[in-house]
């Protein structure tokens, strides 16, 4: 969430999570709304429903996984389960895999049969679970702590995390059953100096570009975009490229344009974002003028930011002002145009994500503990409401399959 300096007055990220929490719990109970079952988790392959029908529109349930805290008044047991209908984006609770500590980030597999968590603790970890069973496959050391986002190299071969509280960014293998090795770095952001406000690094995410030459970290506390090579046999770190925005502007969460040459930096701290041009070859990124979040003065807390598959709208999550911010994607990639924002009917949208037929798309609230889906325009790229919103306790990441 990382609020951090500016929202909890120096507060650690721990006791920030548990008052934001107790926010929860009085909107839940505001709004009459009842968290999903904990009934025992279905021994059934998540994959098996959902086929594509002859029209190419999905059919029956698709599974559904949330994230959420575990170590706070009010949160989840582990990981939720759930299933949504693609038709509609009814939800409907199925249970809970318990066994996984904080569970506050989620990431899949690209053969869909593994899914895996950070671990969001001090002594941060991350656990891997296979989907057919619902067994947990067991936890490795992040070497940091707090890790608060994860992601799968498109290779399958490496797990990527970034641990928020320490400024760094580590590397795990995974074997051929999906479960975790022993690390195989662990990198922490010494340099350049924290940012205004900051007390030191910050990594909030790290994921592979497009064409799956590089990995990029980006780090709040430090307002810097770290570009590494990935050694795809030892799975190590070598950095070649570094790019900063303007001081202060705190950069959370970037995503990359199908086209391959442009990203979009969501900076949390500024309440800005920034269309970013990306060279292939060295992994350089060069980072654009910051713009608007529609959200007016002050600052929102932007925090996750996405683009559609065909390239032509971009969406991002406001925490602070509850609402989703539309964009057009013009200039093939090249800049972002602010449209409109839309009512998230939650609080705090802290993660936001699509369906896989990109039809759909959900937001984790997580002051609220509800996830709301909207059905997504594929022409004007407009978000439909599809319901009431579902209620999950501490609701930090919603991650439909």
């Amino acid at each position: 969430m990382s609020e951090d300096a500016r929202a909890r007055g120096g507060w650690s990220r721990r006791r920030f999570v548990t008052a934001v929490t107790g926010t929860a719990l009085s909107a839940s109970a505001a709004c009459g709304t009842q968290q999903a079952p904990e009934a025992p988790a279905e021994r059934t392959s998540p994959t098996t429903s959902g086929e594509p029908t002859a029209a190419g529109k999905p059919s029956g349930p698709r599974p559904l996984y949330l994230g959420t805290y575990t170590s706070v008044e009010g949160g989840g047991r582990g990981i939720g389960l759930a299933t949504y209908d693609p038709a509609t984006g009814r939800i409907t609770g199925t249970g809970t895999i318990t066994g996984v500590a904080d569970p506050s980030y989620l990431a899949v597999h690209p053969d869909g049969r593994t899914l895996y968590a950070v671990n969001e603790r001090e002594d941060g970890a991350v656990t891997a679970v296979r989907l057919a069973d619902r067994k947990v496959l067991g936890s490795r050391g992040t070497g940091g702590a707090a890790p608060c986002h994860l992601s799968v190299h498109p290779n399958g071969r490496w797990l990527l995390s970034a641990n928020y509280t320490s400024g760094s960014v580590a590397v795990h293998p995974i074997e051929a059953s999906g479960a975790l090795g022993e690390r195989t770095d662990v990198v922490t952001h010494s340099t350049p100096a924290p940012g205004p406000g900051q007390e030191g690094p910050h990594a909030h995410q790290f994921v592979t570009s497009p064409d799956g030459r590089h990995v990029l970290a980006v780090d709040l506390g430090t307002d810097t975009v770290y570009t590494y090579r990935l050694d795809q046999q030892r799975g190590t770190l070598r950095e070649v490229a570094r790019a900063h925005t303007r001081p202060g502007a705190g950069p959370r969460h970037l995503t990359f344009h199908p086209g391959g040459r442009h990203a979009y930096l969501a900076n949390e701290v500024d309440n800005t974002v920034a269309v970013c041009a990306y060279d292939p070859p060295t992994g350089r990124l060069t980072i654009g003028e910051p713009q608007s979040t529609g959200t007016g003065a002050g600052t929102s807390y932007p925090a996750q930011i996405l683009v559609t598959a065909d390239g032509r709208h971009a969406y991002l999550a406001n925490r602070g002002h509850n609402s989703l911010a539309r964009y057009a994607v013009e200039a093939d990639g090249a800049r972002l145009r602010l449209l409109d924002t839309v009512p998230v009917a939650g609080d705090f949208p802290r993660q936001i994500a699509f369906s896989p037929d990109g039809r759909l798309l959900f937001a984790a609230n997580q002051r609220s503990g509800s996830v709301s889906v909207f059905h997504v325009d594929g022409a004007r790229g407009e978000l439909r409401l599809a319901g009431e919103p579902f209620a999950s306790p501490v609701a930090v990441c919603a991650l439909p399959l």
